[in-house]
Formats: C-alpha cells, structure tokens, sequence
C-alpha cells in the first residue's frame, strides 16, 4: 500500500536536529548557588550527609582534565552511592538483611570550582554491595560528568585504593584488560590531608581524553 502523497513530500525535509553540550550555563541551571543565586527552595548539592549518618565520613576530591592536560573549571559532576552498609535508598535493591539509612541521601552534585577546578563530595565510605545474579561489587561511587564539548554525560565509578583485596573480586572491575586501564578508576587515600571534621580524603582525578583517559561505561 502506497503511502499518503503529504507524508512522502514531508519525508525529505527531516533532518536530524543539531546537538548540543551542556553549554556555559551548566552551573545556572543545575547548581545555582554556586553562581550566588538562590532560587531553588531544596538546593542539591556536594554533602550526602548529617549528624546522624551511619559510617565512616570520607570527603572525595579531585580535577577534572582534557586531553591536552587542561583543568576543566565548568563541569558538573554527580554521584550515586550505597550506604554504609552497601544498601542502596532504591527500591531495586532488594538486598536481604540491609536496611536503609534514612539520615543518609546516597545522591549528590558538585561542581568544579571556578577557580581552582576542584570538586568535592562529602559523604560516607560506601559498603559491598551485592547485584543482579549474585555479582560482588566492591565498595564504590557511581559517578556521572557533564562539561561544555560533552554531547552525552559520561558515567564512570570510583573505587578505594585501600580496598585491595575487595577490589579484586569486584565483576566489573574484573572486566577491564589492562591493570593501567584499571588504575584510572581507584581513588588514593591522602593521609597527609584532614578536613575539620575528621573524615578521611580520597583524590580522584578524571581524565577526559589522552594519556591516563578515565575508563568510562556505555549505560
């Protein structure tokens, strides 16, 4: 059957539309604060925790890099994370003998500083978590990167230097080749550094393009 005569003379003036990356007003739209404006009445930002969280307090830090080794000062970077105890505040994770931890988020947003391109998460060291068909996952952060000349978000993890032994059980950890390839998803312990607070800081440094590229997954 032959189609109408308006859909065929309609077809060849589709084109595909224009795409776009997040743009120079990322922060405006997503983290106004960090602009100075407070039009938001719930702000979401880069502390998943209070007073009454269950867990080790730890505070992740890092830079955002390009391929030529430039910092990145206008990404927007946000986080998913389990609880202490490794269970996640979703109703699909049906995880027996974990409960969920009602003063803890498990979800954050921060951005790089304008200045200094640092971004920061403070939050509480995640648990194991076990998955779909029983598969080990070590502890670890889900994160998501959004910056101007990025068409889609980049999702990638982070693991803990100090969990050597859980992270070589850990399915998808297993599933990267090369050790080097690895390496670019382990946050390292800075023992050196101890914020007001008393948690522990972790550096992790994400490389968009280049030498040392972040690995990053197809979700």
């Amino acid at each position: 059957m032959s189609q109408p005569m308006t859909q065929q003379r309609l077809q060849p003036l589709m084109r595909e539309t224009a795409s776009q990356t997040a743009g120079p007003y990322v922060h405006i739209g997503l983290a106004p604060l960090q602009t100075g404006l407070n039009v938001f009445e719930n702000n979401f930002g880069s502390v998943l925790t209070n007073d009454q969280t269950q867990g080790q307090r730890i505070r992740i830090e890092g830079r955002v890099f390009d391929g030529i080794g430039t910092v990145l000062k206008d990404v927007l970077i946000e986080s998913w994370q389990a609880n202490a105890q490794g269970k996640y505040a979703h109703p699909a994770d049906q995880q027996p003998g974990k409960s969920v931890d009602v003063n803890f988020r498990g979800w954050g947003r921060s951005c790089t500083d304008f200045d200094s391109g640092l971004y920061s998460f403070s939050t509480v060291k995640p648990g194991l978590v076990v998955g779909r068909n029983g598969r080990f996952m070590a502890p670890h952060i889900n994160l998501w990167i959004v910056a101007r000349g990025i068409n889609l978000g980049l999702n990638t993890r982070l693991y803990f230097g100090d969990e050597a032994q859980a992270n070589s059980k850990d399915a998808v950890l297993n599933l990267i080749e090369w050790e080097a390839r690895r390496a670019t998803l382990v946050a390292q312990r800075q023992d050196d550094t101890t914020p007001a607070d008393g948690a522990v800081v972790y550096r992790f440094d994400i490389r968009l393009q280049g030498e040392g590229e972040t690995v990053f997954f197809d979700i």
